[in-house]
């Protein structure tokens, strides 16, 4: 990961303290355009709302962290990127979210055609059981038109392995059941599926959660180096790992999106008295 400009806050936690180190050097400030433009966005289950009037954009090229409290809103945002909230009964939301211009919750826009643009991860590795490594990689081109022949199918399934460094462990056991490699290699596995329709936005929804310490950094450097590839959107609650891994970070509380900075400008000097509380450990 990049060395350049590293800030260390300490956030004292209670008794204990905790140091965040923000690596990004100036990489939020160069140019770039915007991907996702989210334009007063709220999210609703049934008449409660869970998300309220946010407004942000997505980076192309950039990773954009999403921290907070728990049930603060952050997966329910996140899910509304790719119209997978509304595949909650009762779910609804209002506003617009722009992709390369063009809001996908138009009249005529299909929501499974979006998913193939913005590809989702989720926070335990969900690779199918029945199916093995290969196949679970090609999960996704069945759908294509027209569908890629075999060959085609091999050389994806290849660039996608690679794509979440994962090719060199697995590359013998293609054939073999993805359930019998390790939670971490599931992890990158289920990366690889969402990167084999080559979309141009990755959503991760935590997704080092349930993972051990070398797992966890195998995909953080992996989230790091997709940036040069796609524009990644992470939820976590981890904030040393949004430190490490964003380029901009949004701070949700209650739903609402309280601050949207620099990840670097965010952790260091928060223009929000709420996010400092949070960063600092006064609640959350």
């Amino acid at each position: 990961m990049a060395t350049a400009a590293v800030t260390e806050v300490s956030a004292a936690r209670g008794r204990s303290s905790t140091t965040l180190r923000v690596d990004r050097g100036g990489a939020f400030d160069a140019p770039t355009r915007e991907r996702i433009v989210v334009q007063r966005l709220s999210a609703y289950f049934g008449t409660k709302c869970a998300v309220k009037d946010v407004s942000m954009h997505v980076l192309d090229n950039r990773v954009t962290a999403i921290i907070g409290p728990s049930g603060c809103g952050k997966s329910t945002f996140l899910r509304c990127l790719n119209r997978m909230h509304e595949t909650v009964g009762g779910a609804t939301a209002t506003g617009s979210v722009l992709l390369d211009g063009h809001d996908i919750f138009g009249a005529k826009v299909n929501p499974a055609a979006i998913r193939k643009h913005v590809g989702m991860v989720f926070q335990k590795p969900t690779p199918f059981p029945t199916m093995s490594i290969r196949d679970n990689v090609a999960a996704g081109l069945a759908v294509m038109s027209p569908r890629p022949s075999r060959g085609d199918v091999d050389a994806i399934v290849e660039r996608a392995l690679r794509r979440a460094a994962l090719w060199d462990e697995v590359k013998d056991r293609l054939h073999m059941p993805a359930t019998g490699i390790s939670g971490g290699q599931q992890q990158r596995l289920c990366i690889a599926r969402a990167l084999a329709t080559d979309p141009e936005v990755l959503l991760l929804d935590e997704p080092t959660a349930s993972l051990d310490p070398i797992s966890t950094q195998a995909v953080e450097e992996l989230v790091y180096e997709l940036r040069r590839e796609v524009a990644v959107v992470i939820v976590t609650h981890n904030m040393q790992q949004a430190a490490r891994v964003s380029d901009s970070t949004a701070f949700f509380m209650l739903g609402e999106m309280v601050e949207f900075a620099a990840t670097a400008q965010l952790f260091t000097a928060p223009a929000d008295p709420r996010t400092e509380a949070y960063i600092t450990g006064r609640f959350g």
